[in-house]
């Protein structure tokens, strides 16, 4: 078996290990269709490495070495199909439709060129090109990216270039043969299919790796979620405090902590039952998302108990804050719940202060919390600024 030959078949082999990959996460994560996407990409890269090899065998002909050409190219564009679904990214079916008509029949009016012509080459590669270059146009174009996909839209751009390279390359390694079954045996396809594989594998480990990064990271999220507030839990909360209060004392933004209670939910639940105690929560924590306009960390801490973090407060504002939803809160009609009756909560408001850690904050808060209840509930106390006590496990 020739060196190229060698390649072809360990494209063959990796296409298929990648193609049962991406099915094997399809299958973990039934809401991801990108995943199905790409399963589908490499199942059909398997397909023309297969094609490839039964005209390096048997020979050519036209309509074999076109479908070999549609089958990669069909490939490129259902990976691009898999990478919109994964960004979000409305894919450009229209553009994506002409480039693989247009180039399959390009590709059938080029077989009576000699195989020599760079020129032939040229039109050959470019719809790679293209095909390649959007994919990274689609990741580019996202709204969702983090420095991990940019670097993913960054190889994508300069795994497109190596398709123009490929003229040159025909040049200097001495073409591609007389003829088809001659193309295994040069030094080109050598070199051809190796870089191919090389970038192949490259995109295709970190398209893995961005897809398990996005697993485990909603993995977490959903495990630090409260599922019936909507907001996060205790564990969640503890988790992202020491980081948001970094960063905002970083910004020299201010921090405030606001606690809060739902009264006599004890009551509610033994009155009109579980159910209508679970919607009380459900609204009290949509409430808070609301008002907080997604500047907050917020957390049901257990029970009817609950936590906001307001990283760009003072205590004034932190104040303002509490009363408005305490008072919304109140006006809030609850389904299963006699008309007449009106749930409430009882708020207390710390300002964290330059050095105070998050466990003597809250202490405070609490405090704050405690005087609310003592004085009829329904109410939002404030406590005045302490000195910072010593590091907690919270603490910055």
């Amino acid at each position: 078996m020739s060196g190229a030959g060698f390649i072809l078949a360990i494209n063959l082999v990796v296409a298929g290990l990648l193609a049962g990959s991406f099915l094997a996460i399809a299958a973990w994560d039934r809401t991801l269709g990108s995943a199905r996407w790409f399963a589908l990409a490499y199942a059909l890269g398997m397909a023309n490495f297969g094609i490839e090899a039964l005209i390096a065998i048997f020979g050519s002909s036209l309509p074999a070495v076109v479908v070999s050409f549609a089958t990669i190219l069909a490939a490129m564009q259902v990976f691009n199909l898999g990478l919109a679904d994964k960004y979000r990214v409305a894919p450009p079916w229209r553009l994506m439709l002409a480039v693989f008509v247009v180039s399959v029949l390009a590709c059938a009016l080029i077989q009576t060129m000699p195989r020599t012509s760079p020129l032939r080459m040229l039109i050959y590669q470019t719809p790679f090109f293209v095909a390649q270059l959007l994919g990274a146009h689609i990741v580019w174009t996202s709204r969702h990216r983090t420095r991990l996909d940019t670097a993913l839209a960054a190889l994508l751009t300069v795994s497109s270039l190596q398709f123009l390279s490929k003229p040159a390359l025909m040049y200097f390694l001495g073409g591609t043969g007389p003829t088809p079954q001659d193309y295994l045996r040069t030094d080109y396809a050598l070199v051809s299919q190796s870089l191919g594989t090389v970038f192949a594998l490259a995109v295709a480990l970190l398209v893995l790796y961005v897809l398990v990064r996005d697993i485990l990271n909603d993995a977490t999220e959903r495990s630090e979620t409260d599922t019936l507030s909507g907001l996060r839990n205790r564990t969640g909360f503890e988790r992202h405090v020491p980081k948001a209060l970094a960063n905002a004392r970083q910004r020299g933004l201010p921090v405030a902590l606001v606690v809060a209670d739902l009264d006599e939910f004890k009551s509610v639940n033994d009155t009109y039952g579980h159910a209508c105690g679970d919607r009380i929560i459900k609204a009290f924590g949509e409430l808070v998302s609301r008002t907080a306009g997604g500047r907050e960390l917020a957390a049901r801490l257990g029970g009817e108990e609950f936590a906001v973090l307001l990283p760009g407060l003072d205590l004034a504002a932190a104040r303002l804050f509490a009363e408005g939803v305490r008072m919304t809160f109140a006006g809030l009609a609850v389904e299963g719940l006699p008309a007449f009756h009106r749930s409430t909560a009882s708020f207390g408001v710390a300002e964290i202060g330059p050095d105070e850690t998050i466990e003597s904050a809250m202490q405070r808060a609490d405090e704050a919390l405690y005087t609310a209840k003592r004085s009829g509930r329904d109410r939002v106390r404030v406590s005045p600024p302490a000195l910072a006590g010593p590091p907690g496990r919270w603490a910055s």
